[in-house]
Order: C-alpha cells, then sequence, then structure tokens
C-alpha cells in the first residue's frame, strides 16, 4: 500500500515537474542555450502564486501571474546575452543569483510561505472526493496537454521556426536575414515562463513556498530530457511532438525511480547525488551506443573491403 501510495505521489509530481523540464527543452535543446536562470525562476513562480494566493487572489489568477514573472526573469536573461553581449551561462547565473533576493521581498523577507488552509487549483477536483494525487494528477495532465499543444503550434510557425534554426545553425539563418538576438530573447523569454509556472503548481501542490525550492531544479530537468531521449530515442527521432511527450514521461520515470529508491530506505540527503548519477548515466548511454554503432559501421567496411580485395 506505502508503495502504491508513493507511485501515486510519483506520477503527480512527475506530471508537474514536466512542465519546467519542458521549458528547459527549449533552451538546452531547440536553442542549444545552457540558461542556468532556472533554479530562480521556478522558485519566483512559486513565491508570486502563493503570496498572491494568500491574498485571496484566485488560484489559476496566481499561476498565471506567476508564469508572467517568470517570463520577465527569461527576458532579462535573454537581454544580458543578446544585448549585454554576456556569455548565456553566466547571464542565467547573474539573474538567477538577483531573484533569490527578489524573491525574498515578493515572500515579505520570510524564506518558506505555508499555504495548507489556502485554496489551490487542486480543489475543484478533491470536492468530487479524489485524493489529493489523483487531483493533482488531472489537473496537471490538463496544463501538460495544453503546453504540449501550444508549443507543438508555435514551434511550427514561422517565428517558431525561426527559433528552431537558430538553434541549429545561427549563422544561416542571419544570412536568410533573421534576427536571431530576437529569436534568442523569445525562446528564453517562454522557457522561464514554462519553469515559473512549473513551480507555481508545484508550490499549491506541495503546500508551501520555498524560497529555495528551485535549487537542483536544473539538474531534474536534465534528467527527465535526458531519460526521455534515451528510452524513446529511436521513436521520436523526427518528430517533433513525440519528443515533447518523451520529456513528460521522462520526467514521471525519474520520479519513479527517486520514489522506488526511497522506499529502499536511501537517505533524502543523498537524493542530489542520485540526480547527479542519474543524469550521467543517461548522458553517457548514448555516447556509448553512438560509438558502439561507428565501431559496428567500421568493422563492416573493413570486412567488405577486404573481400572485394580477396575477390581481385
Amino acid at each position: 500500500m506505502a508503495l502504491l501510495s508513493a507511485f501515486e505521489g510519483a506520477l503527480a509530481q512527475g506530471i508537474l515537474w514536466s512542465i519546467m523540464a519542458l521549458g528547459v527543452y527549449i533552451t538546452f535543446r531547440i536553442l542549444d542555450i545552457a540558461d542556468l536562470t532556472v533554479d530562480g525562476s521556478f522558485a519566483t513562480g512559486g513565491a508570486i502564486c502563493a503570496v498572491l494566493i494568500i491574498s485571496g487572489v484566485h488560484p489559476l489568477i496566481a499561476v498565471c501571474a506567476g508564469t508572467l514573472a517568470g517570463c520577465i526573469a527569461g527576458f532579462i536573461t535573454g537581454l544580458l546575452i543578446t544585448k549585454c553581449h554576456i556569455p548565456a551561462i553566466l547571464s542565467g547565473i547573474l539573474t538567477q543569483i538577483g531573484l533569490y533576493s527578489i524573491n525574498l521581498r515578493i515572500m515579505g523577507d520570510k524564506s518558506n510561505i505555508p499555504l495548507l488552509s489556502a485554496k489551490s487549483i487542486f480543489d475543484w477536483i478533491r470536492n468530487l472526493g479524489l485524493r489529493d494525487s489523483y487531483a493533482i494528477i488531472f489537473v496537471g495532465l490538463i496544463f501538460v496537454i495544453i503546453i504540449i499543444a501550444g508549443l507543438y503550434w508555435f514551434f511550427g510557425t514561422e517565428i517558431g521556426s525561426a527559433i528552431r534554426a537558430t538553434g541549429n545553425n545561427e549563422q544561416m539563418v542571419r544570412a536568410v536575414g533573421v534576427n536571431t538576438n530576437t529569436t534568442k530573447l523569445i525562446g528564453v523569454t517562454l522557457s522561464n515562463g514554462l519553469i515559473a509556472m512549473s513551480g507555481a503548481l508545484v508550490a499549491q501542490s506541495q503546500g508551501s513556498s520555498d524560497v529555495k525550492m528551485g535549487i537542483g531544479a536544473i539538474v531534474i530537468a536534465l534528467a527527465s530530457i535526458v531519460i526521455g531521449e534515451v528510452i524513446f530515442s529511436k521513436i521520436t527521432k523526427g518528430y517533433f511532438l513525440l519528443r515533447l511527450v518523451s520529456i513528460v514521461i521522462g520526467s514521471i520515470i525519474y520520479r519513479v525511480v527517486i520514489a522506488f529508491v526511497l522506499q529502499m530506505g536511501l537517505s533524502t540527503n543523498d537524493l542530489k547525488l542520485l540526480t547527479a548519477i542519474i543524469v550521467g548515466i543517461a548522458l553517457t548511454i548514448p555516447v556509448v551506443l553512438s560509438h558502439r554503432h561507428q565501431m559496428a559501421n567500421y568493422k563492416k567496411l573493413t570486412q567488405e573491403v577486404d573481400a572485394k580485395n580477396a575477390s581481385n
């Protein structure tokens, strides 16, 4: 029974955190930018959402406000990258550090805001008599489906295609007259908006917002992305929609693995180490498989050449 409950909780959290992973995917894979604003913008979404809910604002409006705040944070990072010409990694770090103090100010100089007695976006499902985990899963799926549909549509438009092309070959995109600074700015802004949205939903699901809730979020997002890519690499090749879906599944798998390991007795203090190991292994597997594939092709080619020489 405890294992089943842990699985339900992992599924619920995996869905909510997958929204953050989708945001990181935009910068990490599509734009090929290492944006480290994540840890700050995730907490910003949670902070804005918590403060507004405590003030009596509707939870859905609070999520939208948190998302907008994340977009602003991403826009600042984008300006540092495109206008100030600061390297992407350093730009993200600068924004992230600044957001820590800003988040504390937003939360009234408190490091934590409890939401246990406040309304949440999941209440309308809970009122139907369903358990908390089922309510979170249902609402989370609604958000994920809408987001994936929106991203699939957006990146099929002219500006979306330009953003994807910028990550693939920035020089070529500039050669055809596209302003790559604009595409980067839009991409980073959209990315951090989704990340903050995830933070807002997670804050409501866990019943509190903490100024440190975003620490390590970038690693969790990378774990979700890489796990999804490794497991579904053959299926998703050439299909953008399936790639987005694979990230959500990767996030769920990551959370299920973490929940299972915790049930086996692992200390919560070792979670960061476990996450780092999972990401390291997931990143190594594609390299090893690619190397083995190249070696197999080389041996096959060598055998064909030797056979041809022998016949002559």
